[in-house]
């Protein structure tokens, strides 16, 4: 069920009474359903209930169109405030030589100093799979390029066929 449907306005309300609020906080009291949506359209508001599992459910009159428009306003808000965490994935294998790493490590580098996360991927094919230690090296001989730019996430570890490394550049 989406939000709108949770909320209950005006006629779709059943309980026979309930305690009113005023949009400018005035306090009706307990009153019959039937005389705070007599209050309402003379306001020209909504009856909104706000909380059904009180006793009496509690109501509100409000103008609910401008209230469901200052909750996706704040949404929005709260959305651009976010930051996404953006991961670089470095692929490397157990017989790379030592000019690619230098290449791929430029390129690594480059991402850390633009505050992005790097992972380090050593690929296991066939009889690799039998010494994942192999991938593990070449992590550790990997660490040494980058670590005056990150922290290590965790450690390097076997997921599956790769060995994982993730770098989290230094605050």
């Amino acid at each position: 069920m989406s939000k709108s449907k949770e909320v209950l306005l005006n006629d779709d309300i059943r309980a026979s009474e309930v305690r009113c609020l005023g949009d400018d906080g005035t306090q009706y009291g307990v009153i019959s359903r039937n005389k705070a949506l007599s209050i309402a359209e003379g306001l020209g508001l909504d009856l909104v209930l706000i909380a059904p599992d009180a006793k009496p459910p509690v109501c509100k009159i409000m103008d609910y169109g401008k209230f469901k428009y200052q909750q996706v306003k704040k949404q929005k808000e709260a959305k651009k405030k976010q930051k996404t965490i953006e991961v670089k994935e470095i692929k490397l294998s157990v017989k790379i030589a030592q000019n690619d790493i230098n290449y791929k490590i430029k390129h690594a580098r480059q991402f850390l100093e633009e505050g992005k996360h790097v992972k380090f991927r050593v690929f296991l094919r066939g009889r690799e799979m039998s010494n994942p230690d192999a991938g593990k090296a070449v992590l550790e001989r990997v660490w040494p390029m980058v670590e005056d730019l990150a922290d290590r996430d965790k450690p390097p570890m076997l997921e599956g066929r790769y060995v994982n490394m993730l770098a989290v550049p230094k605050k």
